[in-house]
């Protein structure tokens, strides 16, 4: 792995996971069914200070949604929004083709002004598809376009094509995101065929770095499978997570914030992996609950 980064500064790391509704053996049971699940949240920030809200890429949240949230965790806690599929790309399920409307983006922007007025908006967090390419001038357009769209709010840039990072193109993608103040997000994936993006650690904003971990399940992640709990299906080892520990270090010398979040979500996976990377750099994170003490004793 590499770092690019250049003055060193003080910093803060906060360990989480991307949602927090999917962590089904985390929970105790009376939270899994019934009206209490709304209270997962409230259990989640009781053990993590972030969490990546990923349902927002599927459907725009009500500002009363976000408003709950925001009551629902305590001072200090922070929240990173996914971007709507439209705003990246992705299109409709019926409609790759679908573009962001103006209705969309109003509807996108009242939804984070909660979390915002709370002191709880991290990063807005946009993943590019596969196929927006670095040879293509609209998805470079797009990137812009995106930070644009949010004035004073951290913008957060993933990328899931190999060619971003390939020869010339990487200097020239740094490069377009230092300039525009965008976050690089940094990820830990399957290193199998184009659509995907390699271990590259790189700080692009001096207010926040970013590792998104996806796991290492090559087998799924091309597939279709019936829940990304299929898909994101996978338990980091120590050695795996210990490969970060250098460059997590790099970038806490460089970033004010760092931001590490884990997207394996299948039953407890994301909180242990979480409680695992943690225990790799001696970060602390409040004693695990007993659901997941036996997980991490076995790893």
């Amino acid at each position: 792995m590499a770092i690019m980064a250049s003055k060193a500064r003080p910093s803060r790391v906060l360990i989480g996971t991307a949602n927090w509704a999917d962590h089904t053996d985390f929970y105790p049971p009376e939270l899994e069914k019934g009206p209490r699940q709304r209270e997962k949240l409230r259990w989640y920030a009781q053990f993590f200070r972030i969490v990546e809200v990923d349902s927002s890429f599927y459907g725009i949240p009500k500002p009363a949604t976000t408003v709950r949230w925001a009551a629902d965790t305590p001072a200090g806690f922070t929240f990173n929004v996914k971007a709507f599929r439209t705003f990246t790309g992705h299109g409709l399920p019926n409609d790759r083709r679908a573009r962001v409307t103006t209705e969309e983006e109003h509807e996108f922007a009242e939804a984070l002004t909660p979390l915002r007025d709370a002191g709880k908006l991290g990063a807005i967090h946009y993943q590019f598809p596969p196929w927006a390419t670095f040879g293509r001038v609209q998805n470079r357009e797009a990137i812009a376009e995106a930070v644009a769209r949010h004035p004073g709010d951290a913008v957060a840039i993933e990328f899931r094509h190999v060619s971003w990072y390939e020869g010339d193109h990487l200097a020239q993608t740094e490069d377009l995101l230092r300039e525009l103040g965008a976050v690089w997000v940094s990820v830990d994936a399957p290193q199998r065929g184009r659509g995907t993006a390699p271990p590259l650690a790189m700080v692009t904003n001096p207010k926040l770095a970013i590792v998104r971990f996806h796991g290492r399940n090559a087998d799924t992640w091309y597939k279709r499978t019936g829940s990304s709990r299929e898909r994101f299906d996978y338990d980091y080892s120590p050695a795996e997570l210990d490969q970060w520990r250098a460059p997590i270090e790099a970038m806490e010398e460089t970033a004010e914030s760092v931001h590490l979040l884990m997207n394996t979500n299948n039953r407890n996976q994301g909180p242990a992996n979480a409680y695992r990377l943690a225990r790799e750099l001696k970060l602390p994170l409040p004693p695990p609950p007993e659901s997941l003490r036996l997980a991490l004793q076995a790893s």
